[in-house]
């Protein structure tokens, strides 16, 4: 599971109990952070629905397209960067790495110096796969956000990269991964 499915079960849990805050003492603070989250959750979930049919006729989930999208755009990566990069857990990372590899659209690759560490890669029917898919990916989220203007999103933007280290900061994460 997915950490955005994650954030969409946590979402009703806490929008079913929202309703139930004492009226005689309203937290505005509380209610905005409520709201907050509902629509962060809900955006997702739009957007995932204007990409996942797309994404379902190339026969990829929005996991595996993921995976694919890193190492197109990143190359080559440990699984545990790709893990940590796409929001998965570490049994996830593993049957859609496995899953991709069966397809012949990834590989693993052990590291020279530590055998330990393995890498992920495309191979090249996973950048064919992947380069004829992402242009339309990425035309179907500029239409659906089409009713923001360029500064708009990027307001949006460095609004979330500030809720994003706030949030770090209170689990007491301190890293800096890039976005």
């Amino acid at each position: 599971m997915t950490r955005a499915a994650i954030l969409v079960r946590i979402l009703t849990i806490v929008t079913s109990r929202a309703d139930y805050e004492p009226a005689s003492a309203p937290d505005p603070d509380r209610a905005a952070t409520l709201q907050l989250i509902i629509a962060l959750g809900r955006a997702l979930q739009a957007l995932e629905q204007v990409v996942g049919p797309h994404l379902v006729q190339h026969g990829l989930s929005l996991t595996e397209f993921a995976v694919l999208e890193v190492l197109h755009h990143k190359g080559p990566l440990r699984l545990g960067e790709i893990r940590d990069r796409i929001l998965l857990t570490g049994a996830s990372t593993t049957y859609v790495v496995k899953k991709l590899e069966e397809r012949g659209l990834m590989r693993r690759r052990a590291c020279g110096e530590d055998s330990r560490v393995v890498f992920g890669e495309l191979t090249a029917k996973g950048r064919a796969l992947i380069e004829e898919v992402f242009p339309a990916h990425a035309d179907l989220l500029q239409q659906a956000m089409g009713g923001l203007s360029v500064s708009q999103k990027r307001d949006v933007i460095r609004l979330l990269r500030t809720l994003r280290a706030h949030a770090r900061r209170a689990s007491g994460e301190s890293s800096t991964e890039e976005d």
